[in-house]
């Protein structure tokens, strides 16, 4: 009966077969989603495993979970589950089991009089669908959608503490962790598969929508996930306080970090596969009264655009910062708080300057990316290696260039600066909120003056705003008398500018944020003979301001300015990482 009620099942090929098999190949070749090499070697695995050749794909990682739906559906037929399809509430829960919906990965996307619409991960597990019809006694459409996204449906419907009961976990009072020394059974409870899962199924959804940290916050009650995304926090799931104890213990054992020690903060590093990509985490955990906090920092290598024109420089700033480059010796540096894009514009430039004629070395803490072709140090504090000791090294090393990852004390920014002044080019950065601020701070530091007048070639400040989300961003009404005075407050930044202003929205691709991306706004002063003059006579910020834009220099706030009549971001987003005064600025 059920295989009469479900003809969609009835057509399915053998998934084995060669016919099927070669069909699959051929359409991932086709769409460039894999190498000719890797094929052969997953078809190897399959053969001596007697798995399905989509199977061995998603195990070894060579294709992602949602390109091998896609290319099933395609061949089968089937059409995905759209967008925004996804139900509310249980459907038919009075009648399916909700451990067979999770054992199976099922879920029940829409509910007419005939057929039922049912989202499955993998289509040819009939069986499963078979014993559904047949609890429904009605016949079922076939819908296909990504492992991941059934998961995060049946989780948003049945809540993590269901699931990971259906799966096997233990029973919740064993996540306890009240007087939790014994390590044995710390590594009991990292070690049970449903807290495996959990820790990454974590990882895997931050990857995919592209956050950049994540944050395991323990609460007398609870344990909340967050995401950082696009510099924003979205709390996206609250977890049973019992499954504390054991998840903190699963991200510590993979970070090789001491699992008995709950008292002092530790820091790690994990090398992770997730959907076919490779990823780093940094991991550190910090003590709090309800228990330790967990902070990952995604490090997908793949996700990070090393070309200036990506990263969001433009105009003047790009071709000014290209030239600033060019020079022989002396220092540059970047500017910003933490997680404004530092590093990132350094690893972009180091790639620009890395030529077979030169030699590159770069001291970090950490090495957030490698650098193929460039020598990179990590500064180590335990054996006494750190940036001011290494860059002493350096320079017996005969390097071109050298990139230290921050200038932190006197002794630092003094070698670097000597190292600038005896033929090589420098960079690095500092932590302060503006381009002329970074000088003052300098000479603050104790640097001479004119030392760091006859060094510095320039800073790059920068922020990191959030880019408008493509799919609903709309255009904003906005008189033209407000538009004139957002052109006047740009400056030359908005000269022969078309203004396209748009405002957020909000849909499912952005989590109803109206943003989705992020693009980094600037401001380049560059050293000239007035500035140097300047910096010559210790004057204070104020001074080097003028003197900046005097020479030219288009502020952060005019260069964001410029953004938001480009329609890339909002007005609110400018104020919000200038943090202006002149806070009367609206749309």
């Amino acid at each position: 009966m059920p295989l009469e009620r479900s003809s969609a099942l009835v057509q399915l090929p053998d998934p084995r077969s060669a016919e099927f098999t070669s069909a699959l190949r051929q359409r991932l070749l086709d769409g460039g989603h894999v190498d000719e090499l890797a094929l052969r070697r997953a078809e190897k695995a399959s053969q001596q495993s007697s798995e399905r050749l989509d199977v061995v794909l998603a195990r070894l990682g060579l294709v992602g979970e949602t390109t091998l739906c896609e290319a099933v559906a395609g061949l089968l037929n089937i059409p995905m589950v759209p967008d925004g399809s996804w139900p509310t509430s249980l459907l038919n829960s009075d009648v399916v089991p909700r451990d067979f919906l999770l054992a199976n990965r099922l879920v029940m996307v829409a509910d007419a009089e005939d057929p039922v619409e049912v989202a499955v991960a993998d289509p040819f597990n009939t069986s499963a669908i078979e014993a559904l019809a047949f609890q429904l006694e009605r016949p079922v459409t076939l819908r296909m959608a990504p492992p991941a996204a059934i998961e995060r449906c049946l989780e948003s419907l049945l809540g993590r503490k269901r699931q990971i009961a259906a799966e096997g976990a233990a029973p919740s009072e064993a996540y306890s962790d009240t007087g939790a020394d014994d390590i044995r059974r710390l590594e009991d409870l990292a070690s049970e598969a449903p807290v495996i899962r959990l820790a990454h199924d974590i990882i895997d959804r931050a990857v995919e929508v592209r956050a950049s940290d994540v944050h395991i916050e323990p609460r007398e009650d609870c344990v909340s996930v967050r995401y950082r995304i696009d510099g924003a926090l979205q709390t996206v799931e609250t977890l049973p306080v019992e499954l504390r104890a054991g998840l903190t213990s699963r991200i510590k054992i993979m970070a090789r970090l001491n699992i008995a020690e709950r008292r002092l903060p530790q820091d790690g590093r994990v090398r992770f596969t997730t959907r076919g990509r490779e990823i780093d985490l940094r991991v550190s955990t910090m003590p709090t009264i309800a228990g330790e906090s967990v902070v990952l920092r995604i490090l997908d290598r793949d996700s990070i655009p090393l070309e200036f024109a990506q990263l969001g420089f433009a105009g003047t700033e790009r071709q000014g910062f290209e030239q600033l480059l060019c020079e022989p010796n002396g220092i540059i540096l970047v500017t910003g708080p933490t997680g404004s894009g530092k590093s990132t514009t350094l690893y972009t430039a180091l790639r620009a300057l890395n030529q077979p004629d030169r030699k590159l070395f770069t001291v970090e803490d950490p090495i957030e990316y490698r650098l193929t072709g460039v020598n990179q140090i990590a500064v180590n504090p335990k054996i006494s290696l750190t940036f001011a000791s290494a860059l002493r090294s350096i320079l017996r090393q005969d390097p071109d260039i050298i990139m230290v990852g921050e200038i932190r004390d006197l002794e630092t920014a003094e070698i670097a600066i000597r190292a600038s002044l005896t033929g090589h080019l420098v960079l690095s950065t500092v932590h302060t909120n503006s381009a002329a601020a970074t000088v003052t701070r300098l000479l603050d530091m104790g640097v001479e003056d004119y030392l760091l007048a006859s060094s510095l070639k320039g800073v790059l400040a920068q922020r990191l705003v959030r880019t408008l989300c493509p799919g609903c961003s709309r255009p904003a009404e906005v008189p033209t008398v407000e538009i004139d005075r957002i052109k006047r407050l740009a400056g030359p930044a908005a000269i022969g500018m078309d203004v396209q202003l748009r405002k957020a929205h909000g849909c499912e691709l952005c989590r109803d944020t109206g943003y989705r991306g992020r693009t980094a706004i600037y401001e380049l002063l560059a050293i000239t003979p007035r500035l140097r003059s300047t910096i010559s006579a210790s004057l204070q910020e104020s001074a080097v301001q003028a003197a900046a834009v005097e020479a030219g220099m288009t502020t952060l706030m005019q260069n964001g300015l410029a953004k938001v009549l480009a329609g890339e971001t909002t007005m609110e987003e400018i104020l919000r990482v200038t943090r202006a005064e002149d806070a009367s600025i609206s749309l």
